[in-house]
């Protein structure tokens, strides 16, 4: 049967448009029907349960904002004058009125006041010698901090208190469905909030404590105010009930629930599943539950007591029948809609599929008849619609479309050739283009270096030779001067020493300055040298440039490992650096040179001003060769410098920020990995265009 209806559809255009016209409607609208049914139902209940995760929320801060109103109320009595005025004159009467009506007031059980022991302070004629239970916030309110908690009565307890107390706690317990089975017939404990407040001298000295208990059992405004605030006008609809409960372990002893009409469900218990998640594993639940006789939308929590132990539940909840009933009365109208949908759909689809049967019908008989070899055209087609037109140019757009086929591929063809041949001839121009400005940039850097560097030593070797000639000479004649006077000479031998030791350190000055002038001279072999003393040396060259900017110099040579590099090109760099700094600073500043081990591997020298720093966009360019931000200078001495750290194996960074100055660091090791001439060359050059990619 099934073979016999999929041969008739397969050898009939009407009956394949209909079935894919019908096709959504009898398969994919339902299943999307039921999927959207299902997720409804998914969505909705989640949304519950992230309602009813608030509603708890709300409860507990409630609970908590109870307590410290009860507490607030101790306060308020405790700091009042009349009161501290009747307790220092010890007028046991007004007291008493006080505690009575504050009693009254907020629904205390018991109002005491005690020592810091919890033995009650009353009027000898009254009673003496009765103690407050024992808690741990009597310790806490008698180190003087106010609090409040929630602690559990035995009926010893409560008979301290008062017998009638202890008889009225005791609630019955009703068999309830679900909850764990048990041998007990009657809650006897009672849960109660206890707050204590310290009374204080003029000393702020804690000299009694006011302790008072609100009783939780059957204590209906409780639990009832929690609720208007949890389940406020509006929160539910119309016919929804929303409840709040406070358990002492899995017993209801305190709830809004009703057990029937006008009674509450006191003496009920907890399910056995709700009871070992949040009493046995103190764990929140937040599920659907079944609350005394009906299904509810449940949050359950513990409660914990001054000891840390779970002693109950904090519930809040609400019923799950209207939000059931809506959603399947939701339902229902979403069932009828479809169907009526449904049914439109089917007229619809097979009315307009008749428009299109009978032109695709007309084409077929054409093709089959140009198949079998007839000139055949479709002819005038009634309709105006795609279908139409599709005939009408169905043998022209044949021809056109292989026609245009054909000149779209020769001229693909063709374009891709041609761009093959251009991309080829641009790498080629590229790749000449590169080394010939390679060539050149480095074939420039050797002669601004070289001329700059051989006039410098040409000028400072004249200066140098000029000034020994008359330093030899004051330092002959200061010799004579010694021996002519002899003993005569020794009250100005002091002055003459200084003279003396001046010459010689103008000598080792222009020494410097001669190594430094000419370091080619000095290059090519390494020393084994301490930093610290060649900082030492080379502030002894700038000194003068320091002082003509004003620019003071802080040290902290904290560096150990001695280091091996060419002394005069680590001290050009220095030099370079340290004119800079004074540059950049102008008038009135502070350069800072300090150094440190690199672990043990090398040191680390930095060189730091307190400049106006440099621009970010303009960081990045400080060792590109004749970059500079001065009127003078041709902006080689960061580029060189960058050059010479590099030879060793060394590396140098420079950090800044407006406003607060620039600071270069090195790094240098202590066995430097030597690089050659070229290597070094093509890393200046790397640093000229931006990129160290050159250097392999």
């Amino acid at each position: 049967m099934f073979s016999h209806v999929k041969q008739l559809i397969q050898s009939s255009f009407r009956l394949k448009l209909l079935v894919l016209v019908l096709f959504p409607v009898f398969l994919v609208v339902p299943t999307t029907f039921w999927l959207a049914i299902d997720w409804s139902k998914e969505f909705s209940y989640q949304q519950l349960l992230m309602k009813v995760s608030t509603d708890i929320a709300v409860a507990h801060h409630a609970f908590e904002q109870v307590q410290q109103g009860y507490l607030s109320s101790l306060a308020h009595l405790a700091e009042s004058y009349r009161f501290r005025k009747s307790y220092e004159n010890g007028d046991w009467s007004n007291i008493r009125r006080e505690l009575r009506a504050l009693k009254l007031k907020q629904g205390y059980v018991f109002l005491h006041i005690t020592d810091l022991n919890g033995k009650w302070l009353f009027d000898p004629a009254i009673k003496s010698g009765s103690t407050s239970k024992y808690s741990p916030l009597i310790d806490q309110a008698a180190r003087g901090k106010p609090v409040v908690g929630v602690e559990i009565f035995t009926q010893d307890d409560l008979r301290r208190e008062s017998l009638l107390l202890a008889e009225n706690v005791v609630i019955p317990l009703i068999p309830t469905l679900h909850a764990s089975p048990t041998t007990r017939n009657e809650e006897t404990r009672a849960m109660l909030i206890r707050t204590i407040y310290p009374l204080l001298d003029a000393n702020n000295r804690v000299i009694a404590l006011l302790d008072g208990g609100v009783l939780l059992n059957g204590n209906f405004v409780f639990v009832d105010t929690i609720r208007d605030l949890v389940y406020g006008s509006g929160s539910l609809p119309e016919s929804g009930w929303g409840a709040v409960t406070v358990f002492l372990d899995d017993v209801r002893v305190s709830t809004n629930v009703p057990l029937k009409e006008g009674e509450r469900a006191l003496g009920t218990r907890a399910s056995m599943q709700v009871r070992t998640k949040v009493l046995q594993l103190g764990e929140l639940w937040v599920d659907r539950a079944f609350v005394v006789n009906d299904w509810y939308i449940s949050a359950y929590e513990p409660i914990y007591d001054v000891h840390g132990q779970r002693v109950g539940m904090l519930y809040a909840g609400f019923l799950e029948a209207p939000f059931r009933d809506a959603r399947f009365k939701a339902i229902i109208i979403l069932i009828l809609m479809f169907f009526l949908v449904m049914t439109l759909s089917i007229v619809v689809a097979i009315r307009g599929a008749k428009s299109i049967f009978k032109p695709i019908e007309a084409m077929t008989e054409v093709v089959r008849q140009t198949q079998a070899g007839q000139d055949k055209r479709i002819g005038p087609v009634p309709s105006k619609d795609e279908i139409g037109e599709l005939a009408r140019q169905f043998d022209r757009m044949l021809d056109l479309l292989q026609e245009r086929n054909q000149q779209i591929c020769l001229a693909a063809d063709e374009l891709e050739q041609k761009v093959d041949e251009r991309t080829y001839e641009l790498k080629e121009k590229n790749m000449r283009l590169e080394k010939t400005i390679m060539l050149l940039q480095q074939t420039r850097q050797r002669l601004v270096i070289a001329e700059k560097l051989a006039a410098i030593g040409e000028l400072t070797a004249g200066v140098a030779h000029e000034i020994n000639n008359p330093i030899a000479v004051i330092l002959g004649n200061m010799d004579i001067l010694i021996n002519e006077l002899g003993d005569q000479a020794q009250p100005l031998r002091t002055e003459i020493d200084l003279i003396i030791q001046q010459i010689y350190r103008i000598r080792a000055i222009i020494d410097k300055l001669l190594q430094y002038s000419r370091p080619s001279e000095y290059s090519g072999y390494l020393e084994n040298i301490d930093v610290n003393v060649l900082i030492d040396d080379t502030l002894v060259l700038v000194k003068h440039e320091m002082i003509s900017h004003k620019v003071s110099i802080e040290k902290s040579l904290r560096a150990s490992i001695r280091i091996s590099i060419n002394r005069q090109e680590l001290q050009q760099v220095l030099v370079n650096l340290l004119v800079n700094a004074a540059h950049a600073i102008d008038q009135g500043g502070r350069v800072t040179i300090d150094t440190e081990n690199l672990n043990d591997t090398g040191v680390i020298i930095r060189v730091k001003d307190d400049g106006p720093g440099i621009p970010s966009d303009r960081l990045s360019k400080v060792f590109d060769p004749f970059y500079t931000t001065k009127f003078s200078g041709t902006g080689l001495g960061l580029s060189i410098s960058y050059s010479l750290i590099k030879r060793y194996g060394g590396d140098i960074t420079v950090e800044s920020k407006l406003g607060e100055g620039t600071c270069f660091e090195l790094l240098l090791s202590k066995e430097p990995k030597l690089i050659n001439d070229d290597q070094a060359l093509m890393e200046f050059y790397a640093k000229a265009t931006g990129s160290r990619q050159v250097m392999h």
